[in-house]
């Protein structure tokens, strides 16, 4: 099956959805805390119209994603908006982070679903990640959670996020 996997509901990340999905026949993914944003899409600030699309596959903690041999596990991250995932590769040491975790910080907050408190607890789980685990988030550069490991163990220790 393909798939076009949306790591959390904001026009910049899902604003293509519906043409790829016709072009390729892929089905459409994404938590069901975010399923509202792809159907009914409401952009801030988008250069362009998003048209509507419609979700085929829930993305639920803990499912998983395969793509030929590559194996992601759903780890339902919220914080930058209520259904926020990141994809963990199985057997590679790789996060798909989405906007939940940058290198150097994290994703916004003060948009309309952001909340500071979920997303202190989503950092503190990935914080729980091996350090050689490479992150590919969904704006900037790669990093790693042992580089970015310093200040999410401020977040742990302080529960809240750095000013």
């Amino acid at each position: 099956m393909k798939l076009v996997v949306s790591t959390h509901g904001h026009w910049d990340h899902v604003g293509d959805n519906a043409a790829v999905s016709s072009a390729t026949g892929a089905a459409i993914a994404v938590h069901p805390l975010d399923r509202e944003a792809l159907e009914h899409p409401s952009p801030l600030w988008a250069p362009f119209d998003i048209p509507p699309c419609v979700p085929a596959v829930e993305l639920a903690e803990g499912g998983e994603v395969r793509f030929g041999e590559i194996r992601l596990r759903v780890l339902h991250t919220p914080g930058h908006t209520p259904g926020s995932v990141c994809l963990q590769s199985v057997d590679g040491g790789l996060l798909f982070s989405g906007d939940t975790l940058f290198a150097g910080g994290w994703g916004r907050i003060d948009l309309p679903g952001g909340s500071s408190d979920e997303m202190v607890d989503s950092l503190v789980r990935l914080s729980e990640l091996e350090g050689r685990t490479a992150v590919l988030p969904g704006h900037g550069p790669a990093t790693t959670i042992a580089r970015e490991r310093p200040w999410l163990e401020m977040v742990r220790s302080s529960g809240s996020l750095p000013a």
